[in-house]
């Protein structure tokens, strides 16, 4: 599997930002080497590794309406097939991983939507450069992230906690048999 660079993440998550569709997803998948179909896509959703897709109606007469899968779900798939290629197990994954993962990236958009509705009120109020508001928001958006990365940090370490204490069952075991 090839490693998706965040970059490209993030400019994927720009592209569709209104989401996409199962085809869309796949499509997406395909152009970074990264296996999925259709029935995957499905059975990652079932077990609650992916988000459900939402109907969003079509503009026109007799258009209907497409599932639209959230924009995060690139990353949780990317995520997903990381872990897999670490031998982690669909059932390790649902524990130890997702659990907290999705959380953490809807804190990461919700803050920057916040962020950027703050500084668009600071920049409506005020044009100056030196307008504390937009001092405030800025270094309160610092703090954001920083948030955000020790989250994510914290939750490696528990991944691995969990790893290696499933990694001492076994050894105990085998040594056991």
């Amino acid at each position: 599997m090839s490693q998706v660079d965040d970059n490209v993440l993030v400019s994927l998550e720009r592209q569709y930002a209104s989401g996409l569709t199962s085809s869309d997803l796949i499509d997406v998948c395909a152009a970074h080497g990264i296996q999925l179909s259709e029935a995957t896509l499905r059975k990652y959703v079932q077990l609650g590794l992916l988000p459900r897709s939402v109907r969003v109606g079509r503009k026109g007469k007799h258009k209907g309406s497409l599932g639209m899968y959230p924009v995060r779900a690139i990353r949780q798939l990317v995520r997903i097939k990381e872990m897999m290629a670490e031998n982690y197990t669909i059932e390790e994954i649902r524990r130890d991983f997702l659990f907290v993962r999705t959380d953490i990236e809807q804190l990461e958009q919700t803050l920057a939507c916040i962020f950027q509705a703050l500084l668009s009120a600071a920049r409506g109020r005020r044009r100056d450069a030196t307008d504390p508001v937009a001092r405030e928001v800025t270094r309160a958006k610092q703090q954001g992230q920083e948030l955000v990365t020790h989250l994510s940090s914290i939750e490696s370490l528990l991944i691995r906690r969990s790893r290696l204490s499933e990694g001492q069952r076994e050894a105990s075991r085998a040594a056991a048999s």
